[in-house]
């Protein structure tokens, strides 16, 4: 399972970095979550830099971190440098919606997939002696 999730390549990695979406956009577009995206909204939920909000500026596949805008710290030398945050830790607050992103959540969406695979007597043949 390691190897699998550290071996794995840069289309594994963005359905890995997946981040719940908050109550309110879970339940106008009843998925629970979606892989992030560089533009999205976010609110960090643990840690240090909890209840900061801020846009997500780079998402690293690469280290399986976010930056997010105004999280950051100076280093010895002045410089600062942006902290990386994994998406688990944070919801999505704000969605940066394009073509596909749409497509994207009409497939996830949970409400017209109640009677899937459900079947009826009257679909099999009802009364069959």
């Amino acid at each position: 399972m390691r190897k699998a999730h550290f071996g794995a390549h840069s289309e594994a990695r963005r359905k890995l970095m997946s981040a719940s979406l908050s109550k309110e956009l879970q339940k106008k577009y009843n998925v629970r979550s979606l892989p992030i995206r560089k533009d999205d909204e976010v609110q960090v939920v643990r840690g240090t830099f909890k209840n900061r909000d801020g846009k997500v500026t780079t998402v690293f596949r690469k280290k399986f971190v976010i930056h997010i805008e105004r999280i950051n710290r100076e280093k010895n030398n002045g410089a600062t440098v942006d902290l990386g945050i994994h998406p688990s830790k944070v919801i999505i607050t704000k969605l940066h919606l394009d073509p596909d992103r749409k497509k994207l959540l009409a497939r996830k969406n949970r409400s017209n997939v109640s009677d899937k695979g459900k079947f009826t007597d009257a679909d099999v043949g009802g009364d069959l002696d």
